[in-house]
């Protein structure tokens, strides 16, 4: 873990200790040198995970030595400079002028009539934040993100369509032949009605008829254009640019994606993702991205039953005859283009009754483009092929995947090929197998135990942060950013960039710099507060607990929080009772202005921060002889105000807030009325 002050430590458990007869728990770290810290569980929210780029564990920080802040101090610096070019970048997005489209014409209503589907709730509230950034004057830049099959691309035909009926044109950009062809496909079909034109511009077409597409991009005459990076080249000049949409971002060089960036500035991009990349999911943590993620399965479709195990002839053929039987077809991945005719006629073999076919990328175009379009049509029953079908190609009638030497592809290759299965109404199979007896690396079982473990429907986001885990971070922003996400770990990176984002906004718009992190008073008062082990037994849901209860900023959330362990696990005990009781002044006390409430003997010490030292005023001759009030610090006298102390500290901190906000602007004034009043 990482804790924001001390650094990397691991966590070894929780330890209950009393002082001064008050008992508390505590989370224990060990650092190097053998060194530990003890953190009060209130503490919990300084502590964050440590996801880093490789799977060998960092070394630990030691305590007491400057090491750690210097780490922190060299990467705010790295930080500060991404973050401002990250913000140029996307600066010169918000104060361009872009193009306002239209609102929704009647084509455009009759054309979203004609989906065949019931639209899922985040599919209708992705609609509506595209339609809604379109039709302002600056270009949107939104990254649609959601698991494959889950209607991301009826999301850009919509956008498409709208942008056409402004006479704009559209590129739509995707990584493979295969998909452009599907994509063309649906396209034609949902648009076929209407009179506007879609081409598709590949490596499958003839050099006559790319340069008919071409002439009619340049005239105006083609409205929508589906294409590979061919896309990308400089032959190929739009009339009228209005929309670009970039599907599987993560397929794309580098160079292709910064010819993304120069194509037009000005333009409206879309980007559709299954499995974000680091460097797209981290700038939508940094809020810097506008971000929708479509979560919601579409109706009837049921998650994918996941197998992962050694090649056995036996299971394979299995597998396929089962598919066969309810007359589906069957994706077979074998990833090395030199061995896989001799694999596809073993297997033929094995199955002699299924029609087989071989699909990679090394073919000839025409023939890639005749095996998968028969695929399709079913003249095949099992297509053997290389991870080219990894893209989001859409095929409902394929349900069983049979994945060949999985340990070793990429986890979010594994999981990109399981989603092209499944996308029908019929259950689904995925069989990730590895060579019989092979001694797997640490990271192949972490990620087959990984894609094993994620098989609940919308499992993508998920897997894009382990996979950022396991790949290591190293495209993320940048191999020199990867060094920092292993010096401080993932989530306290993150962290640090969204701080010098909004430093670097706020300065641009010349307003206050707000603080990091809200002060937290430290509040120690003379109560055992702690979720017992007998009332709550799993170590894994008392750390979740405490880690909820120190993210709460309001008091009708710890009411909630009271129902829901009530609820849960019964009457709760004393203990309990106090950390709820505590959480709420902690609250209250952040509200009050105050800098901490200690105990002192019999006493409660109430110190105000500075600048707050007129809310004070609000107790004079209210509470009689328990309280005192002095320059800087409140006393409360627990003896004089018996068992009720507890409830007369709450009523005191409530006064001071209601003191302040009722004479909010005139604290300074009366402070410095205060003074003159001594002094005379």
């Amino acid at each position: 873990v990482v804790h924001v002050e001390h650094g990397i430590g691991r966590f070894n458990g929780l330890s209950r200790m009393t002082t001064n007869g008050i008992e508390r728990e505590y989370l224990i770290l060990e650092y190097a040198a053998d060194d530990r810290l003890y953190v009060p569980t209130d503490q919990i929210g300084r502590l964050s995970p440590y996801i880093g780029a490789s799977d060998q564990p960092p070394p630990l920080s030691r305590l007491g030595t400057q090491e750690w802040a210097r780490t922190k101090q060299r990467i705010k610096e790295s930080v500060a400079d991404t973050a401002q070019e990250l913000l140029n970048l996307y600066a010169t997005r918000e104060v361009t002028r872009g193009f306002a489209f239209s609102p929704d014409t009647l084509w455009q209503q009759e054309l979203e009539a004609s989906f065949p589907y019931v639209e899922t709730p985040d599919q209708l509230e992705a609609i509506a934040l595209v339609k809604e950034e379109m039709e302002k004057a600056k270009p949107m830049e939104r990254l649609i993100c959601g698991d494959v099959g889950y209607g991301k691309t009826e999301v850009a035909l919509r956008a498409a369509f709208k942008v056409v009926m402004d006479n704009k044109q559209v590129a739509i950009l995707v990584p493979t032949t295969v998909l452009a062809q599907q994509h063309f496909i649906t396209f034609s079909e949902r648009l076929q009605v209407f009179p506007l034109k879609a081409e598709m511009l590949s490596r499958f077409c003839s050099p006559k008829r790319e340069r008919l597409i071409l002439d009619g991009l340049a005239a105006g005459t083609v409205d929508i254009c589906i294409g590979t990076h061919r896309l990308l080249q400089k032959d190929v000049v739009f009339k009228d640019l209005g929309l670009v949409v970039i599907d599987e971002e993560q397929r794309f060089g580098v160079a292709q994606k910064e010819r993304l960036k120069q194509l037009r500035t000005e333009v409206d991009v879309l980007t559709l993702s299954a499995t974000p990349i680091p460097r797209t999911l981290h700038m939508s943590l940094a809020g810097i991205r506008d971000m929708s993620i479509m979560e919601t399965p579409p109706e009837h479709r049921l998650s994918i039953k996941t197998y992962v195990g050694s090649y056995d002839e036996a299971l394979v053929r299995r597998a396929i005859v089962h598919e066969l039987e309810r007359n589906g077809q069957v994706f077979f991945v074998h990833n090395r283009v030199q061995s896989i005719a001799l694999f596809a006629s073993r297997l033929k073999a094995l199955v002699p009754e299924a029609r087989m076919s071989i699909a990679h990328g090394q073919m000839p175009e025409e023939e890639l483009e005749r095996v998968m379009a028969e695929f399709v049509a079913g003249n095949y029953d099992v297509l053997v092929t290389t991870t080219i079908i990894q893209s989001g190609l859409d095929m409902p009638n394929v349900n069983t995947l049979i994945v060949n030497q999985a340990d070793k592809l990429g986890l979010t290759q594994l999981y990109q090929l399981r989603g092209r299965v499944g996308r029908g109404v019929n259950r689904a199979y995925a069989y990730f197998v590895c060579d019989e007896g092979k001694q797997l690396t640490p990271q192949a079982q972490k990620r087959l135990r990984t894609i094993f473990e994620a098989t609940e429907l919308g499992a993508g986001l998920g897997i894009a942060m382990k996979d950022l885990e396991i790949r290591g971070a190293g495209n993320l922003l940048g191999v020199k950013q990867s060094g920092h996400i292993a010096a401080v770990g993932f989530e306290l990176y993150c962290q640090l960039l969204a701080e010098a984002v909004e430093e670097l906004k706020a300065q641009q718009q010349g307003k206050a710099i707000k603080a990091a992190h809200e002060f937290i008073p430290s509040i120690a008062l003379p109560l055992t507060a702690l979720i017992p082990e007998e009332y709550m037994p799993n170590l894994d849901t008392r750390l979740n607990l405490y880690q909820r209860l120190s993210k709460m900023e309001r008091i009708h959330e710890i009411k909630d929080i009271a129902e829901e362990l009530e609820d849960r696990f019964g009457t709760f005990p004393l203990s309990v009772r106090n950390l709820l009781y505590m959480l709420e002044i902690k609250i209250l006390a952040t509200r009050a202005g105050m800098e901490s409430i200690s105990t002192e003997g019999k006493q409660i010490i109430m110190k105000l921060k500075r600048g707050e030292e007129a809310r004070k005023l609000s107790l004079r001759g209210n509470y009689g002889g328990m309280v005192k009030v002095g320059t800087t610090q409140v006393r409360l006298d627990i003896k004089r105000s018996g068992n009720e102390w507890t409830e007369v500290l709450k009523l005191m901190l409530w006064d001071m807030i209601d003191f302040a906000r009722d004479n909010g602007v005139r604290l300074d004034s009366l402070v410095s009325a205060e003074q003159k009043t001594k002094e005379v």
